[in-house]
């Protein structure tokens, strides 16, 4: 297995940043169920842009919760807080990882 990163990019809804991170409690522990993951990273840039990267075990991995995740906790307040067409998601093979 690779490990990968995902990397999320987005935006927020108005009216929604007070209390995005509070409510990404149920986000983080529903990534820390599935098989593959290694650890979440979530930001804020200066811009209000927001980036989420995620290390898994695998590609493979990182799809296969990317497939689940709308079913199982689409409709939370962290999820339903963010822009759908400001979405984007890449994954990088890892090639340095220092703790």
């Amino acid at each position: 297995m690779t490990e990968t990163l995902e990397i999320v990019t987005f935006r927020l809804k108005a009216g929604t940043e007070a209390g995005f991170v509070a409510n990404n409690k149920i986000m983080t522990d529903w990534l820390a169920r599935q098989p593959g993951f290694l650890s979440r990273h979530l930001g804020r840039r200066e811009d209000g842009n927001w980036v989420d990267v995620v290390r898994w075990q695998s590609l493979e991995q990182a799809q296969a919760a990317a497939g689940r995740i709308m079913a199982e906790i689409g409709d939370s307040d962290a999820l339903q807080a963010i822009e759908p067409a400001s979405v984007a998601m890449s994954h990088a093979e890892v090639a340095l990882s220092m703790p």
